[in-house]
């Protein structure tokens, strides 16, 4: 693989800039972002209030834990606009989620607050390995979802030319790669893989296309995952960070030349790590959720920001800035079966060692009487497709799984390809057990 590493001059000042300068611009500006929510926004009012705490209680990055936090429900209490910080008439955009899971959490975003997400993405594409001129294929999906228009604008303000692909048609995805030769790839892990398989049914060699550098997100994946891709196509792969009620794409990326956990961009997000059920705040390299206040951003500020998201704040290494390590899970899509916590990316870890198993998978839940049961439904790879190859590799599948990670599941191997590809973010837990009052 190519040696992407930033050259002398291609950085942010900031993105080296010391630990005391880096704390004296997050305090400067959380300042002016708690005062912004509390005079424009009536929910961060009458949250602040209640709790007893006021703008000027912030003496100290450290004061900021005396604030209330923001969940998404709060988001969903206060739809449409109710948290815009801004008149209506200032929001220049307005991005949703897909409200599967009740009302859509919906944002807003002023001229000014695009111009700074696009920065911050192309930043990300920078630390990705991506430069001036090369060529971006996107396959995030455009539209309400922040992805494709997030990475589109980043990858446009870095000067890179864009290719708007979107999701979804997976043949021509593969066709305009062969077409176009574009250096990165901005996708899903999930689809990635659908486009890998692509790939070889096509008979084509990964390898000789033209891409140098993927950038995914979206939904947490693994590093074994990263190897598979990395392999695959000779090209290295990078994590990217952001939801979307923080700003979206870009709140944080690995560096290519350390892909050691992804870096925050803490000059715009100001990062903490909570103990998911007493909230209280931990220190630097204990596992937590991760919690963020934004610092510069106008049409929708957010104070604490619940993410759901468990991860682990590590010091910087090839920045400045602070590192998270890659998502291991969320305290909400936490599922405890028989008193067991187990989390998606667990499953595929020890689906991944598997070799008679293409890492393609989906997890149903289900209760018989009083007793929670898993099924993990995979599929063989082409080479290992007959009856025996596929018993063989459900049990091996079961067996990692009961001694990695303590529960007994069973495992449906299907033929090659019978696992629903993901177009997007891969829906990897179907639920069907009944709903409790």
């Amino acid at each position: 693989m190519l040696d992407l590493s930033p050259k002398a001059g291609e950085l942010d000042a900031i993105e080296t800039a010391s630990r005391d300068e880096i704390a004296a611009t997050q305090l400067e500006r959380m300042e002016w972002s708690v005062r912004h929510a509390y005079e424009n926004v009536p929910f961060y009012r009458k949250s602040f209030d209640e709790a007893g705490v006021h703008p000027d209680d912030l003496k100290t990055l450290a004061d900021l834990a005396k604030f209330p936090f923001t969940t998404k429900q709060d988001l969903r209490d206060n739809y449409p606009f109710g948290l815009f910080a801004v008149p209506r008439e200032q929001i220049v955009r307005v991005h949703a989620s897909s409200g599967t899971t009740g009302k859509p959490t919906v944002v807003g975003y002023t001229k000014k607050d695009i111009e700074t997400w696009s920065s911050v993405v192309a930043r990300s594409i920078r630390a990705a390995g991506g430069r001036p001129g090369h060529k971006i294929h996107i396959a995030y999906g455009y539209g309400l979802f922040t992805g494709g228009l997030g990475a589109h604008y980043g990858a446009e303000a870095l000067g890179a030319t864009v290719i708007p692909m979107s999701g979804g048609m997976t043949e021509r995805q593969v066709r305009l790669i062969q077409d176009f030769e574009p250096d990165i790839i901005m996708v899903t892990p999930s689809y990635m893989l659908s486009i890998l398989d692509e790939f070889r049914k096509e008979g084509i060699d990964p390898r000789t296309s033209s891409l140098k550098v993927g950038i995914f997100g979206a939904e947490p994946w693994t590093n074994k995952m990263r190897c598979e891709i990395e392999q695959a196509f000779d090209m290295h792969a990078v994590d990217i960070y952001g939801l979307s009620e923080v700003m979206g794409p870009g709140v944080a990326n690995e560096c290519v030349e350390t892909k050691d956990g992804l870096h925050i961009w803490e000059d715009h997000f100001y990062p903490e790590i909570i103990d998911p059920i007493t909230g209280e705040v931990k220190e630097d390299g204990e596992e937590g959720e991760l919690v963020f206040t934004t610092l510069t951003k106008e049409g929708l500020p957010v104070i604490r920001y619940r993410t759901r998201d468990l991860t682990t704040l590590l010091p910087g290494t090839a920045r400045s800035m602070r590192r998270i390590e890659k998502i291991t899970g969320r305290s909400d899509d936490m599922m405890i079966i028989r008193g067991v916590n187990v989390f998606p990316t667990q499953i595929e870890e020890q689906l991944l060692r598997c070799g008679g198993l293409a890492p393609h998978y989906q997890i149903e839940l289900s209760r018989s009487g009083r007793m929670d049961r898993m099924l993990v439904r995979v599929e063989a790879t082409d080479e290992a497709g007959s009856d025996n190859h596929r018993e063989a590799s459900a049990r091996e599948l079961a067996t990692h799984v009961k001694n990695n990670i303590g529960i007994s599941v069973k495992v449906d191997v299907g033929a090659p390809h019978s696992v629903e590809r993901s177009l997007g973010k891969a829906q990897r837990v179907v639920d069907l057990r009944p709903k409790e009052n």
